[in-house]
């Protein structure tokens, strides 16, 4: 998908009101970053949810939030349509945690009750029964995508089952991920992507970023930027992962 739009790419920041824990607002952060590091004209767009989500976005980025806020976040979203409408012509979504739950087929809501999501991933997930997933992670992203290793810190009791027509995003190495004990972290398809990663997971991981862009710009590569403050970070975080506890 090349990016349209008439004031350069766009992008759009969902519900940071309701979904934007562990600093994962971040991520939008450093897309638009990475952007003008570039000379691409870009704008941004914080969308709360008392606002339609637009339909002419190119990258729209999630984060993750509590329960409640998460069940509100996803009946808002699915009343509105506005993101899946975006899908449908071609816009890329990363989302994490409770926002990677949200675009799967259902979750388990702070009622304890199954929660229809967007259907925009094919995952489903459920909570789990044994200890909580926290810690710092280190995974290998599926090798199509072309990415160095993911590193993140996870912190969740959901566990995400893939269906048929999802890709894990990742295999890991150390740390939890989907929690299904597969060894799988997150999941995507062609232009929707889902990770539990915090960090916030762009600051660590500023390749995937970058192919985000590429992906709205329907480009193969971009112009070299600085990396060294994300590679020290990586690097920092990388070593922390492997630690033994």
């Amino acid at each position: 998908m090349r990016s349209t739009n008439q004031n350069g790419l766009r992008l759009v920041w969902v519900y940071p009101d309701l979904l934007s824990t562990y600093g994962d607002q971040g991520n939008v952060l450093v897309v638009e970053r990475r952007a003008r590091q570039r000379g691409l004209d870009v704008s941004r767009l914080d969308v709360r949810s008392d606002q339609q989500i637009p339909t002419s976005g190119d990258i729209y980025l999630i984060g993750g939030g509590e329960d409640r806020p998460q069940r509100l976040a996803a009946e808002r979203l699915i009343r509105d349509g506005g993101l899946s409408r975006a899908v449908s012509n071609g816009a890329i979504v990363f989302s994490v945690c409770a926002g990677y739950q949200i675009l799967g087929h259902e979750f388990i809501n702070d009622l304890g009750q199954r929660q229809q999501g967007l259907g925009l991933l094919d995952v489903v997930s459920t909570r789990g029964e044994g200890a909580r997933c926290v810690g710092d992670v280190l995974a290998d992203i599926d090798e199509r995508l072309g990415l160095p290793p993911l590193t993140g810190f996870e912190n969740h009791q959901g566990v995400t089952h893939l269906g048929p027509t999802a890709r894990p995003f990742a295999r890991v190495r150390f740390g939890n991920g989907n929690g299904t004990g597969d060894g799988f972290e997150g999941a995507y398809n062609e232009t929707v992507f889902g990770t539990y990663m915090h960090g916030p997971v762009m600051a660590r991981n500023p390749h995937i970023a970058d192919h985000l862009l590429k992906l709205a710009l329907d480009v193969n590569a971009l112009p070299p930027v600085d990396d060294q403050w994300y590679e020290a970070l990586r690097n920092e975080r990388i070593a922390a992962a492997t630690q033994p506890a």
